[in-house]
């Protein structure tokens, strides 16, 4: 699970990612992403709808499994506020290297700077 530091807290931090980020979209997910120069690290939010798949069970392994690959994968001294909205309930039953490649992907058409130790 990522620190308290790196979440978004209040709708109103979420507005503003939305209202002002860009977006790379994915197969399975989509990643709104906006520079944020009040910050010295970037604030991440995974965002799984009911219409995605009815079990809350389900939307929070998705969203568990994404928080993990997301925190390995980005380094924490970007001032970014990242957004990722989930589409596809298969996101779920994905095979971890295929979220993580296609979490890769999103990071790279948004020309963010992932760790070395990928």
């Amino acid at each position: 699970m990522i620190g308290r530091a790196n979440r978004f807290h209040g709708y109103g931090s979420l507005r503003y990612a939305y209202r002002h980020g860009k977006t790379v979209r994915g197969p399975l997910m989509g990643l709104r992403y906006c520079p944020n120069p009040k910050r010295s690290d970037y604030r991440l939010a995974v965002v799984v709808s009911k219409k995605v798949h009815k079990s809350a069970v389900t939307r929070n392994r998705i969203r568990r499994r994404l928080y993990e690959l997301l925190r390995t994968s980005l380094r924490s001294d970007q001032p970014f506020d990242l957004v990722v909205t989930v589409f596809s309930a298969n996101a779920a039953d994905a095979p971890i290297d295929e979220l993580r490649e296609q979490v890769l992907s999103l990071i790279e058409q948004a020309k963010l700077e992932q760790t070395v130790n990928n």
